[in-house]
């Protein structure tokens, strides 16, 4: 999508828009023509509204391209994400209200297992709980010291954090540690290009990890290594009010979304206790002079990647059963789709197509269910998930005509 059309064009109303995102919603069949988790859950709230709702299938980056979450959102927000490419670690920092330099460099870390044969057997720990898992992030910022920059470790949720590099003449342009399966052995960080900048900042990387390990040494069953993904530096991309003109919110629970939300200019609300407590975040925010809204669930997600397909169609049926909420506050525009497909049959975000549903007073109904192959049909078809802005903004009827 052209964001400079999208600031010629969009103009201010009084109109809503509610951006409903279930996290890695998408999936398949356990068995060849089956139901996909959507299909096969119950919900009666969604397959109504589809009734009444343009429909579609959405590509969040390229065909058989797997996207992470970051990618995936930034699509969603309708920016390119080829062109605007975000390390993980930079939302991570963002998430967590960690401001970032100009030249501060950040990682994700997850907190993984390390068998005696120095092969990765758990790529998350088992998941440990919050608490421990601030424990040894508190040891990690505490302990770990390197020559020529300063290091900050701080807390996500649950097995992740995110650390900092702070001085001068570093690089992003370097490699994850995380060989992305469990069996293997962690991958050293290198440069993807020969600048000094970039070989002095994966050397920085390395010594982080084996200073890590020698810290969580004994201190944790689980957590005796850390893994480093999306390293990145600050970026700078144009907000929502410039191209869009909209005062948007973001409801959130996981750090990463909410420095997502901030990226792009949104205002964060403190979100409550679990989906419920999100939607009743949204309900008192109402009437507060936002004309956008992004609420973001993350529990779809996981089930996904713990290849749990009845407990994502467990979550979906919760997020059904709180939809007459959200539909009883009268957004003129709501939107219900994901950010990539996390089937549980692959354990892992997928290339698959992600279900769209648009409700408005201005759509074209085509079906009456809410699932992968009933999106396929739609009257939107297989589409770029970075159109999905265009599409709710000309629905909220805040674009102008373009042309004479």
């Amino acid at each position: 999508m052209d964001l400079d059309l999208m600031r010629e064009l969009s103009v201010k109303t009084d109109s809503r828009i509610v951006l409903l995102v279930l996290d890695g919603l998408g999936g398949l069949p356990v068995e060849p023509g089956g139901e996909t988790e959507l299909e096969a859950a119950e919900t009666p709230n969604l397959d109504a509204l589809a009734a009444s709702s343009d429909l579609g299938l959405s590509r969040p980056v390229a065909a058989g391209v797997s996207p992470g979450s970051g990618p995936g959102h930034l699509a969603l927000f309708g920016y390119d994400p080829l062109r605007h490419r975000v390390g993980r670690g930079v939302l991570s920092a963002l998430g967590v209200g960690f401001e970032l330099g100009e030249n501060d460099l950040a990682a994700r870390i997850n907190f993984a297992t390390k068998d005696g044969s120095g092969r990765i057997s758990d790529r998350r720990a088992g998941r440990i709980p919050t608490e421990e898992a601030a424990r040894l992030v508190e040891l990690l910022d505490s302990e770990v010291r390197l020559q020529d920059v300063e290091t900050f470790v701080v807390h996500e949720k649950e097995h992740r954090a995110v650390v900092v590099f702070r001085g001068e003449g570093l690089s992003d342009a370097l490699t994850d540690t995380d060989p992305q399966r469990t069996g293997l052995e962690p991958l050293p960080v290198g440069p993807t290009d020969g600048s000094p900048e970039a070989k002095k900042s994966a050397a920085l990387a390395n010594a982080f990890v084996e200073e890590a390990e020698r810290v969580l040494e004994g201190r944790h069953p689980a957590a005796n290594t850390v893994l480093l993904r999306g390293f990145g530096m600050h970026p700078a991309l144009p907000s929502f009010e410039e191209v869009y003109g909209l005062r948007a919110a973001a409801i959130a629970a996981y750090p990463m979304y909410k420095g997502l939300a901030r990226l792009a200019g949104m205002e964060l609300l403190k979100e409550g206790e679990g989906i419920a407590g999100e939607i009743e975040t949204l309900r008192r925010s109402w009437e507060e002079g936002y004309d956008f809204f992004f609420v973001h669930v993350k529990p779809t997600d996981a089930a996904g990647e713990d290849g749990d397909f009845g407990r994502k169609v467990r979550i979906i049926e919760e997020v059904d059963g709180l939809l007459p909420r959200i539909l009883g506050l009268g957004p003129d525009v709501l939107a219900v789709t994901g950010d990539h497909a996390t089937p549980a049959r692959l354990r892992s975000h997928s290339w698959h197509g992600v279900p769209f549903l648009l409700h408005s007073p201005y759509t074209l109904p085509t079906a009456h269910s809410f699932g992968e192959r009933a999106c396929a049909g739609g009257s939107l078809g297989v589409f770029p998930a970075q159109e999905i802005m265009g599409h709710l903004m000309g629905h909220a009827l805040k674009l102008n005509r373009y042309g004479a």
